[in-house]
């Protein structure tokens, strides 16, 4: 009896010492009303569920515990909101708006939404040229003054925008930050690929963020894929550095052929 009270009193002090977090959401958004929502992250290259609820009269709530801190990502159904959030200990607030998502509370989520406002307004930055770009022509200036202008200006955002995501991986690369804002980095690329921004990444990063299980295996398949290429396939000829591979030429590469 005695020994069994002390296994009750250990397994309560485990679940005691074990991390919980908490969600609480609202939206302004009607089309939510009623869904379900889900966090979701990539394990064993794999989209699993964490959680679920529902949403009702523009409020949501999610609880659980947790043995690490986790990079996930809001879904509606099966449907992304684009919203990625980190699980961690503590109180998250989620806010759902027609124009504006925000997640707060905690401090790696305060670090991570500073970060993507801040490359939102470098978005809005770049699609205000195209606003300029049209006021300038019914202005009547020239076609090719208004390219030479504006080049200029899209080259320092780009570059702007490509510091601050450097850097940010690089600053991150020991917690779940790095990971998760390189997954968003190359997640829309069609295939694996290795930038010169990509590679400055690897060479600073910690090793813990190239351990990642989903930037190791991103890693290994853009250097199979540019060796293969640079290579040629089955006897084919190298496909020149600045031309694009073909579908089935990836696929090939993909499938370990």
């Amino acid at each position: 009896m005695v020994r069994l009270l002390y296994f009750m009193a250990f397994v309560m002090c485990l679940a005691s010492c074990a991390e919980s977090y908490n969600i609480q959401g609202s939206s302004s958004v009607s089309s939510l009303d009623g869904s379900k929502l889900y966090l979701k992250a990539v394990k064993n290259k794999k989209v699993e569920n964490i959680d679920s609820c529902e949403v009702v009269h523009g409020k949501f709530h999610f609880t659980g515990t947790l043995d690490t801190t986790r990079f996930v990502n809001l879904f509606m159904d099966e449907r992304p909101l684009m919203m990625p959030i980190v699980l961690e200990k503590g109180e998250i607030v989620v806010k759902i708006g027609d124009s504006s998502q925000r997640v707060s509370g905690t401090p790696l989520n305060e670090l991570l939404y500073s970060f993507l406002e801040l490359h939102n307004q470098l978005n809005n930055r770049m699609n205000e040229l195209g606003h300029r770009e049209s006021q300038m022509l019914l202005d009547g200036i020239d076609e090719n003054e208004i390219a030479a202008t504006l080049s200029v200006e899209a080259e320092q955002i780009a570059m702007e925008e490509d510091t601050l995501v450097t850097n940010f991986i690089i600053r991150n690369s020991n917690n779940v930050l790095g990971p998760g804002v390189f997954m968003m980095l190359t997640a829309g690329l069609e295939y694996p690929v290795l930038t010169p921004q990509i590679e400055h990444i690897m060479s600073q990063a910690s090793d813990a963020f190239k351990n990642d299980e989903y930037v190791r295996e991103y890693y290994k398949t853009a250097n199979e894929i540019q060796s293969k290429m640079q290579g040629g396939i089955g006897g084919a000829p190298a496909v020149p550095a600045e031309s694009e591979p073909s579908d089935s030429v990836i696929r090939k590469i993909l499938n370990g052929e």
